[in-house]
């Protein structure tokens, strides 16, 4: 018996995940792909069945995929409309939309494939903001300056601009208008409540995308998946927030962009170097040199100008998104929790207020 080809475990890997993650319909088209894929001619099948074996999964191709779909969707492409959410349909009747939109559009689809998977998920402020108010603790009257790594459009750049409701907890935004409140299933104890005042934000992203763009921003939602009307209605309103403060991301390498940043002195600031679900994908040495910057920073920092490290990645704990905070000067490394990867719950073991 042949082995199982290598795309087909990926897309499998990836229908469980949608399905932990609550999109019913990415899993179902992700386990049809690994299923009928193998069948098929045309360039769209052969470019996923000759992917390189060890990029399939690091390259989230079956994501590639999918987002390429729901951007024809989103577009008005026929076919695809007939048969996507929330249209009650066939196995048969699905793939044959699927089939037809790989066969009338190869070239949007190869062409959109070549370029990574963007998910900048707004719900993850709901994981940093319970950081940043401990940071503020930590810190009294001092602003906060931001970086962050793998921004993509900007909109976790913005977390002092959502309201949350923590536990029993409601959190206003710092302009007292909210474009919506993020309510995430909350354990553990309330994080402390503190004055935040942030006066420097800024992101970095390889392919950064412009809230301003309209293609940019149909590219950040056809990533959303299309089952999830709250997602995509959030990230609207998150692009037209961004739109309006002018939030803006720098297209630069990770780690050269960080090497600049963390060679500014901010007397008077916190300087606060995070990033969510992004170190990852750094390659390994990019990883080990943006380490050994942190690390030199930090030897630098003094209680005048305080550096953070503050990251939610992925571990060896399968369930969720660890949340780590590394402070200077000392170096204190705080295991703060753990977060769901679209932030719909929070698990905060964090100090308390």
């Amino acid at each position: 018996m042949s082995a199982c080809p290598a795309f087909v475990l990926g897309f499998e890997s990836q229908a469980d995940a949608c399905d932990e993650l609550g999109s019913p319909f990415t899993a179902r088209l992700c386990r049809l792909a690994a299923e009928r894929l193998s069948g098929m001619g045309g360039p769209v099948p052969s470019l996923i069945m000759t992917w390189p074996e060890d990029r399939i999964r690091p390259d989230a191709l079956a994501l590639r995929f999918c987002g390429a779909l729901h951007a024809l969707k989103r577009r008005g492409h026929g076919p695809l409309s007939a048969v996507y959410p929330p249209a009650k349909i066939s196995d048969d009747a699905l793939w044959q939309g699927v089939a037809k939109a790989m066969a009338e559009e190869t070239s949007f689809i190869t062409q959109r494939m070549q370029s990574a998977p963007q998910t900048n998920e707004v719900r993850r402020s709901a994981a940093l903001f319970p950081a940043f108010a401990l940071i503020a603790t930590r810190f009294p009257g001092k602003d906060l300056a931001l970086s962050e790594i793998g921004a993509s459009a900007g909109l976790n750049l913005m977390w002092d601009r959502y309201a949350y409701l923590l536990g029993d907890r409601h959190v206003p935004s710092a302009t007292g208008e909210a474009p919506f409140e993020i309510a995430p299933d909350w354990t553990g104890p309330l994080p402390p409540d503190a004055a935040i005042t942030v006066s420097e934000r800024a992101g970095c992203d390889l392919n950064p995308l412009n809230a301003s763009n309209s293609d940019d921003c149909e590219r950040l939602l056809s990533y959303i998946w299309a089952d999830q009307a709250d997602r995509l209605e959030r990230t609207e309103k998150a692009l037209a927030l961004a739109r309006a403060t002018g939030v803006s991301v720098e297209k630069a390498d990770a780690v050269e962009w960080l090497r600049e940043r963390l060679a500014v002195s901010r007397p008077g600031k916190v300087h606060i170097v995070y990033h969510t679900i992004a170190w990852q994908y750094l390659p390994f040495a990019a990883r080990a040199e943006g380490e050994r910057l942190l690390a030199e920073a930090g030897a630098r920092a003094d209680d005048n100008a305080p550096l953070c490290r503050l990251q939610m990645e992925a571990d060896e704990d399968k369930q969720g998104a660890g949340l780590t905070l590394a402070i200077w000067p000392g170096g204190e490394m705080l295991k703060l929790g753990r977060a769901d990867f679209h932030g719909r719950w929070i698990d905060w073991r964090g100090p308390a207020q």
